[in-house]
């Protein structure tokens, strides 16, 4: 792998940093700003909403610009609103900071992911992808806890810039440095042929199966801890250092997918939607024997990362004559399916169906994101039909 890959990796371990640090330091932002924890949650919710409708914009804007330079440029934006969420007096202001880094977030996974397939042939696309979104994996295990305990020992403005602009400056010169230019980058892009991509029904298809499958992760998620100690039985304690053991799963589902998807991708997709879905339903029957518990929460972790790769690669190989666009749509899909899941689980959770709810709600949702994982399968056999004999316009899965 092209070291510029692993420079990548990198940055979206920061950029993953910024996006779930905050939730482990709501309590000091609340005290902070004088307002409800609930209120405080907010940062999380227009963070991912900064994502969903923000980052295709900016990535639509920024056609005409050279990947590399869209990059540096997005990595620009970032530093300063860490910068600016740092200094922030008033907590409106640092809901807009978050806003501003979330746009940047998100555009950057999109185009970075689309440089990174670049970098490598095309029989290595799921692979370097795995490799750049395991740096957001390691966020989950490493950047959160550490950025968590910086804030709640010398302060949360301490956490922003020590763990995340800092951070994010040394990931700024990696990439001017160490990214190269793509040849006939110099170009730009055109908008219009990346607006184009989306005239295929299999795109819109590859978008929902990936929002329904986040959206059946982050139902079950979401609610994890107080399953581990109202349910299970484990104290408090217990509980940073399981979602840990999640994260060490997230990390290798993130690589085994990436290899499998080089070989199979739409194998590997419906085959590790199928698990998700099982292993989200084996929560019924572990939730109440802690040992289990752990084995479940940790293959967890490996199932709902496992897909990943496939999802990101499914989407660009689909749109392999205008894939930056899409991509980073398929990064706003993955955000939303953030934001539907912790509703919907919640929603069952009220409606008295206890803590297990979620769970089950998750992994129906994973089933729904496989029935369209099929369809595009057979769409995939329809295209392939027509154009017997002649060359595709587009890759299959």
């Amino acid at each position: 792998m092209p070291v510029a890959v692993f420079v990548l990796g990198l940055t979206v371990f920061s950029l993953g940093t910024t996006e779930f640090m905050v939730a482990g330091l709501l309590p000091e932002l609340s005290t902070e700003f004088g307002v409800p924890v609930s209120q405080a949650g907010w940062l999380i919710s227009v963070f991912a909403l900064g994502v969903v409708v923000g980052a295709p914009l900016i990535t639509a804007a920024t056609t005409r610009i050279p990947r590399k330079s869209a990059l540096v440029g997005l990595l620009v934006v970032f530093i300063a609103g860490e910068v600016v969420a740092t200094l922030a007096g008033s907590f409106e202001v640092l809901m807009a900071a978050r806003v501003v880094t979330a746009v940047a977030h998100g555009a950057f996974f999109g185009i970075g992911a689309v440089l990174a397939a670049d970098l490598v042939g095309s029989g290595r696309r799921a692979r370097a992808i795995s490799i750049m979104f395991g740096g957001l994996t390691i966020a989950t295990i490493a950047g959160v806890p550490l950025g968590t305990f910086l804030g709640q020992q010398i302060g949360w403005r301490a956490a922003f810039l020590g763990a995340v602009a800092v951070l994010g400056i040394v990931d700024l010169i990696g990439v001017a440095v160490l990214v190269p230019k793509q040849p006939g980058s110099s170009s730009g892009l055109d908008l219009r042929r990346e607006l184009s991509a989306f005239a295929n029904t299999r795109v819109w298809l590859a978008l929902a199966t990936t929002m329904l499958s986040q959206a059946g992760l982050y139902t079950a998620y979401t609610y994890i801890a107080p399953l581990l100690t109202d349910v299970t039985g484990f104290a408090p304690g217990w509980v940073a250092p399981l979602l840990g053991l999640f994260g060490v799963g997230t990390f290798a589902g993130s690589l085994i997918g990436g290899r499998l998807a080089d070989r199979s991708l739409m194998a590997t997709l419906c085959l590790g939607l199928i698990g998700l879905a099982a292993i989200l339903a084996a929560f019924s029957l572990t939730a109440g024997h802690k040992i289990a518990m752990v084995v479940t929460l940790a293959l967890f972790g490996v199932g709902a990362f496992v897909i990943n790769p496939a999802l990101q690669t499914r989407v660009m190989n689909l749109t392999d004559h205008a894939p930056t666009l899409a991509s980073t749509s398929n990064i706003s899909a993955f955000n939303l399916g953030n934001a539907l899941g912790p509703w919907l689980g919640g929603l069952g959770i009220s409606a008295g169906a206890g803590l297990l709810a979620p769970s089950w709600i998750g992994a129906l949702l994973a089933l729904a994101a496989l029935t369209v994982a099929l369809t595009s399968l057979a769409a995939d056999r329809r295209v392939r039909n027509r154009t017997s004999g002649h060359t595709p316009m587009t890759k299959p899965g």
